[in-house]
């Protein structure tokens, strides 16, 4: 099996995986990192979301074979104590109900942020819709993308 050299939430790590093992077993089963989750196994959902170089990517499809020299954020990342501006205003606004697609939200809104610091709704709405929410919480969800905004986010 190949060996890999992973940037990772700024840390170096050396892996062992076959090439088409996809980032998101690499994470979860190699570097202990559970916070970003698996749900439908084909991209289609958006939880498994991480950044890779700034640009949201699903990790469940993303063959570890092709990260190169890319630097992975997975939600682990942003902060140690929930002190990133879109944790924050994910819990000043009470966006979470089950949880389990909020790593994939909360990352696809960090990217969202980086690139337009000011979000209409609209903008809000075209960035997130390819992140799916069981529970419904798409207007927490936006009310949080414009307090994390207000927040410089």
């Amino acid at each position: 099996m190949p060996v890999y050299t992973l940037n990772v939430n700024g840390q170096a790590y050396e892996v062992e995986a076959f090439e088409d093992t996809p980032l998101l077993w690499v994470l979860r089963d190699n570097l202990g990192l559970t916070g970003t989750k698996f749900s439908c196994g084909i991209g289609q959902c958006g939880s498994c979301t991480v950044l890779i170089d700034g640009e949201p990517r699903r990790s469940c499809i993303t063959p570890i074979s092709t990260l190169g020299d890319g630097k992975v954020t997975s939600i682990e990342g942003l902060s140690d104590d929930a002190s990133h501006p879109v944790q924050k205003a994910w819990l000043d606004e009470h966006v979470t109900q089950c949880g389990y697609c909020q790593p994939g939200q909360i990352m696809n809104a960090v990217a969202l942020l980086e690139k337009n610091p000011n979000p209409s709704d609209d903008d809000i709405d075209v960035a997130m819709q390819n992140v799916l929410c069981r529970c419904g919480t798409y207007q927490r969800i936006r009310r949080a993308i414009h307090t994390a905004a207000e927040m410089g986010g």
